[in-house]
């Protein structure tokens, strides 16, 4: 690959803001950026990228696009934008995440156009997007790997080849439903210790000293639910929601049942009723000091 090829970025929202800008910022070539907020165009351009006005336009102008969109819907449909422009573009690269399906289906669509894909969405947090230090997981040829890799550098600091179009999106479906599963066992944890005497800054510094450790604890605990912050406009249970739908979509073609991941997923639908709806996720806490979920499984009056 050569250190010159335009990219092209459309999505430049929580994540994919700081992915386009650490792009712009370590890439030898043109970064060129496509979003419908001009604050967001605005936050890239001071990096470096230049902006395009459509779709279309960057299809023509770059080698590689990559996006970062809300779910399915909007990859399946943008990537039919990119195949209908029959521009430059030869590679799309999916940083979101979608079901499994919907990638295999794009990647379809794209080879009728003679345009290849990877799905490679991002793990951890807005923090690590900005430090240019998240973690991937790629569905792709081993030729389209190795053409990506060393633009996946530029946002993460750990990538992960799991095989052919759509593992990407399996490994990341895999990781995000223990990463709920697990914020909504801490959640219960933290109160159970609070309403036995145990201080919760006390217990988290404990857990994370012993085999109870995770990165869940440390982060969504530590950093969100010990002082109680969850802000808007953060990941919240409506796209937790969305996430694990993609999982029990999986889980059905599979033929694979998920009674745990199940009981989690209650959790973020009782949420999005509440006025964590819209917050960032691992307020489900507050479910729990309310006594909310007791009596939504009829545990307790």
């Amino acid at each position: 690959m050569s250190n010159n090829e335009t990219i092209g970025f459309i999505g430049l929202g929580v994540m994919g803001g700081p992915m386009c800008a650490n792009m712009a910022r370590k890439h030898d070539g043109k970064v060129l950026a496509f979003d419908l907020s001009e604050a967001a165009l605005k936050a890239v351009e001071d990096a470096g990228a230049e902006r395009v006005g459509s779709v279309k336009a960057l299809a023509e102008q770059a080698d590689v696009i990559f996006l970062s969109l809300p779910g399915g819907p909007q990859v399946d449909a943008v990537a039919g934008e990119i195949a209908a422009a029959s521009g430059r573009c030869s590679l799309v690269v999916d940083l979101s995440t979608t079901p499994v399906a919907t990638a295999r289906k794009v990647a379809a669509d794209l080879a009728a156009h003679n345009i290849g894909f990877a799905d490679a969405p991002v793990a951890r947090t807005r923090e690590a997007a900005q430090k240019g230090a998240l973690a991937i997981m790629v569905g792709a040829s081993d030729a389209v790997y190795q053409r990506i890799r060393p633009m996946l550098d530029y946002i993460a600091t750990d990538v992960t080849h799991g095989g052919d179009v759509g593992a990407g999106q399996v490994l990341k479906l895999v990781n995000n439903m223990l990463v709920f599963a697990n914020t909504v066992a801490l959640a219960e944890m933290i109160v159970l210790g609070e309403k036995a005497g145990v201080a919760a800054d006390v217990l988290l510094d404990a857990v994370s000293k012993g085999s109870g450790d995770s990165f869940v604890l440390r982060n969504h605990g530590m950093k969100a639910m010990l002082p109680r912050e969850f802000p808007d406009k953060a990941f919240s249970p409506e796209y937790v929601l969305k996430d694990i739908s993609y999982v029990f979509e999986l889980a059905q073609q599979s033929g694979v049942a998920l009674p745990s991941a199940a009981a989690a997923r209650r959790y973020y639908e009782v949420a999005t009723t509440t006025d964590l709806s819209g917050r960032y996720f691992p307020g489900v806490i507050e479910l729990v000091e309310r006594g909310v979920m007791a009596s939504d499984k009829g545990e307790a009056e």
